[in-house]
């Protein structure tokens, strides 16, 4: 008779964990198309689009095939998205497919987020800061060494001539969980682009399992890429602070552990007298500043199932929220 009801409770257990994969992740997913992405694109200041523009970015339609502007563009420069002017790829990755649609077989880092496709099998692209429809990524076609086609459409780009490109600048910043803070930092005006990983560690390309176990020394932290024109360091580096609970040490909410601590990892010299300056100015204020100052170490990329978390799950981070602290 027990061993009977042990065999029950496994097949309810399967059986829940079917419908888990079945049908609630999938609605979660679509979820986050009709509430997350909206939430997001109404905090970004985004280029008015013409009425085919918005056929193709937002309502995921398709230019003709050999019609595009950029198919046949050999010009060096950078591609950047039509609609909110984030850097998607480089000049030096686009190759001649014969597709009839621009080609790409590699993109500008975190740049470019990937879905599945509403035909259930195709992966749609997507600009991973304002989530405007790209076209779709393939793999297996060996037309080139990177074995992967990112086939654009025209019009959800547009060209910058090399030597007339935005010149960015990154940051690094480490405030407990990692997929919290990119959550909020990606939607700071002037942020290009964002990307979780590995810092400040003292082992080669971890993976999240080995720093979960506390032995490699690295934090969770954020890659920001933003526009020096749009925004400053400083108000970046403001910002982090007030998302997150500096005074907290080697923890962030209910997350404990060193990869929790809260960290500024400045590139530079003139990174290092901000984000000084800015803990003396919270120290003034009566908070006991935690946040750990140093040079950043090499950034190891995180898993891909890490990368916007939050986006791509239609939840909301559970330990970061913003409070005003400057």
């Amino acid at each position: 008779m027990e061993q009977s009801t042990l065999t029950l409770n496994k097949i309810i257990l399967a059986a829940v964990a079917a419908v888990l994969l079945i049908v609630i992740i999938p609605l979660a997913m679509k979820s986050k198309d009709n509430t997350v992405e909206k939430t997001e694109k109404a905090s970004m200041t985004l280029n008015k689009l013409t009425p085919e523009e918005e056929r193709v970015i937002i309502h995921k339609g398709t230019e003709r095939a050999f019609t595009g502007e950029y198919e046949h563009n050999k010009e060096a420069g950078t591609y950047i998205c039509r609609q909110c002017n984030a850097a998607l790829y480089s000049s030096e990755d686009k190759f001649e497919s014969g597709c009839g649609w621009p080609s790409f077989d590699d993109e500008i880092p975190g740049a470019v987020a990937r879905k599945l496709d509403a035909d259930g099998s195709r992966t749609e692209i997507l600009c991973a800061s304002c989530g405007g429809h790209l076209g779709h990524v393939f793999e297996g076609e060996h037309l080139t060494d990177k074995n992967i086609r990112h086939c654009v459409n025209s019009i959800s780009m547009k060209f910058i001539p090399k030597g007339q490109e935005v010149t960015t600048e990154k940051a690094y910043f480490a405030g407990g969980c990692f997929w919290g803070t990119e959550h909020l930092l990606k939607r700071f005006p002037g942020v290009v682009s964002t990307r979780v990983g590995y810092m400040n560690g003292h082992t080669k390309n971890p993976t999240y399992k080995q720093v979960c176990e506390g032995n490699t020394g690295h934090a969770e932290a954020n890659e920001i890429v933003f526009d020096p024109t749009k925004t400053s360091y400083e108000d970046l580096a403001k910002y982090f602070f007030e998302i997150h609970d500096p005074t907290q040490v080697n923890r962030q909410g209910p997350d404990i552990g060193e990869q929790y601590r809260s960290a500024v990892f400045y590139t530079d010299e003139k990174q290092k007298q901000i984000a000084e300056k800015l803990v003396d100015q919270l120290k003034a204020k009566g908070y006991k500043v935690a946040t750990e100052l140093a040079k950043a170490d090499t950034f190891y990329e995180a898993e891909q199932y890490h990368q916007d978390y939050y986006t791509y799950t239609g939840k909301e981070p559970y330990c970061h929220v913003y409070q005003k602290r400057f």
